[in-house]
């Protein structure tokens, strides 16, 4: 129960649409547990926020809903849309003088970059090189207790 809750809390999600998560991973091939997690950090607020775009999930979510994230060119502003291999990651023209931007580019630069993306944090331009496998996401989370309480 902790672990779910702990998950849910990190990705800012709701109950329904966790469990809908769980289910999707539940039907795909491959490990379950693995499969959530990968899930989760496909969403488009949590991609944001590892690119260094924001300081928090919370900042990168509000970015993103307020329309200054692009996929590929075009504006997207739903927080919990799942990039894929390939895709482009940008933040829009417009809002490039922002000053959460110039704040989060400074702090960026004292972390490290998940190995599935790759950035241009000048230019405000990212690329999903690949899908995150479990030992690119560095989280307090055991994935096999949530399978298990789902699995019940």
């Amino acid at each position: 129960m902790r672990e779910k809750q702990k998950a849910k809390r990190i990705y800012f999600t709701l109950e329904g649409q966790f469990r809908n998560y769980f289910e999707k991973a539940a039907r795909a091939r491959g490990v379950t547990g693995e499969l959530l997690l990968q899930q989760l950090e496909r969403r488009l607020d949590n991609v944001v926020f590892r690119l260094g775009f924001a300081q928090s999930r919370r900042q990168a979510r509000q970015l993103v809903r307020h329309g200054h994230v692009a996929v590929n060119g075009r504006k997207v502003n739903i927080p919990s849309y799942e990039v894929s291999a390939g895709e482009e990651i940008s933040i829009r023209e417009k809002s490039h003088k922002l000053l959460v931007l110039e704040l989060a580019k400074e702090f960026a630069s004292h972390g490290t970059l998940p190995n599935w993306l790759e950035v241009d944090r000048d230019a405000y331009k990212a690329r999903v090189l690949s899908l995150p496998k479990r030992e690119d996401i560095q989280l307090p989370v055991n994935e096999q207790l949530i399978v298990e309480l789902y699995s019940k």
